[in-house]
């Protein structure tokens, strides 16, 4: 017979203990990683495994005081098998609420005066990892802290669980299906190499969101009431997230904390600049949310130099950045089209140059063109047009990411250092 996902879950769970001696489990507090933590709190229960299993959560100073409650409730209730690393760090987390804030520190000692709350007692700090770098981006944080656990538990092999699910996004989706085989452990497309003999585990990656409140009342599990708030607020099911409040996806909701939160919002206006206008404009086009619309009178690469004229010269000069080197891509090297896209551009009059061989492994064809004002197509992300630049400074996307810019030079260069100095700690 058919299992069902829990069923299919739990042998993946046993499988992880059987095989790892080192388990931890990235708990963010909200409902996957809870259902993901419940089903590892069962199945250590109900075999009766001595052993703990350590529990690695990001606290980003700024959340919902249901989910501050719900992390202490959990804690506390499960203090018998759970290993709690709950890490206040001031490492970069990026932030769209601003044009002048590329990024922001939570529990940064320079802020500590108008910090929101206090930093938990037990707490791990940045004196506690010797990797800790202020250039450290709270992604880089995550994988050099899989590298110190595994080292701190002197583990042969070491497990992250992850509770993520590809019915979230396509990016989610990605990460299972994209997979090359030699980054899998035994083959198992749910796995990820991180490091040598440290991987990550996606156990749930097949749930869905109905699958994870089927759990929760079935098995009568407690979970973030942040959810019952959001329910009553009118949020659908699928944008129901707990998260660093201040990223991209997070605009459109951000305003909730004014209705559901009031005393930790009074705080956080305070702590991270451009908060209050994306409360109120976050879910409209004045942040490129829905529809952008050209003003009167302009073009849009004439829109997109008035709007660079209202930064600050150091976010234009990393927009200018962005878009030369964009430029000299597309003229020079040429993007990945499919053949459709490319008869529609030829159909619409537009000159391009399709390239017959190329680099690219892909079946797609790279072709050269030259900047567009906009070109109204279904893929119109893919294309390069000065509309795009303009959706880039709208949302406050400082890394250009809906232009599909991954990490500059500089960027990969500093999480290199950041890399090998702690590499060289222990060598």
């Amino acid at each position: 017979m058919e299992k069902n996902v829990y069923e299919l879950t739990m042998s993946r769970i046993k499988l992880l203990f059987n095989e790892f001696d080192n388990i931890y489990i990235s708990f963010s507090g909200g409902k996957d990683s809870s259902v993901m933590l419940n089903l590892c709190i069962r199945h250590i229960r109900e075999n009766n495994l001595m052993v703990k299993i350590g529990v690695f959560h990001l606290d980003y100073e700024v959340q919902y005081n249901e989910t501050l409650r719900y992390l202490d409730r959990t804690f506390r209730e499960n203090s018998d098998i759970l290993e709690i690393y709950r890490i206040c760090v001031p490492f970069k987390v990026s932030t769209c609420t601003s044009m002048y804030q590329t990024f922001w520190r939570p529990w940064d000692d320079l802020c500590e005066d108008i910090w929101v709350r206090k930093m938990p007692s037990g707490s791990y700090t940045k004196e506690d990892f010797p990797f800790y770098d202020k250039e450290l981006w709270d992604y880089d944080f995550q994988v050099l802290f899989a590298q110190w656990y595994h080292r701190l538990k002197q583990a042969k092999r070491t497990c992250c669980m992850v509770g993520i699910r590809t019915q979230e996004s396509y990016h989610r989706w990605r990460v299972i299906y994209g997979n090359k085989r030699c980054y899998m452990y035994r083959n198992l497309k749910w796995t990820k190499e991180l490091s040598e003999n440290i991987y990550n585990a996606y156990v749930m990656y097949d749930w869905l969101t109905t699958d994870i409140w089927t759990a929760n009342g079935r098995f009568g599990w407690d979970y973030n009431r942040l959810y019952d708030l959001y329910y009553q607020a009118g949020v659908p099911l699928e944008k129901q997230r707990v998260a660093s409040p201040f990223i991209s996806a997070a605009q459109e909701s951000l305003s909730l904390y004014r209705a559901i939160d009031p005393d930790m919002w009074g705080k956080m206006i305070c702590r991270v600049n451009g908060v209050n206008f994306t409360a109120i404009y976050g879910n409209t086009s004045a942040v490129a949310r829905y529809k952008v619309t050209l003003p009167k009178g302009h073009t849009w690469e004439s829109y997109m130099n008035f709007l660079l004229s209202t930064l600050p010269e150091e976010i234009r000069l990393n927009y200018l950045k962005k878009l030369s080197v964009s430029v000299n891509f597309w003229r020079n090297k040429g993007g990945c089209l499919s053949m459709d896209t490319i008869k529609k551009l030829q159909d619409c009059g537009i000159e391009i140059a399709v390239v017959n061989q190329s680099n690219y492994r892909t079946t797609k064809s790279a072709v050269k063109m030259e900047y567009q004002d906009d070109i109204n197509m279904s893929d119109f992300k893919s294309l390069p047009t000065f509309k795009r630049i303009c959706v880039c400074i709208l949302k406050n996307d400082h890394l250009c990411k809906y232009m599909g810019f991954a990490m500059t030079r500089k960027e990969i260069e500093n999480r290199e250092r950041v890399m090998n100095f702690y590499q060289n700690i222990y060598t």
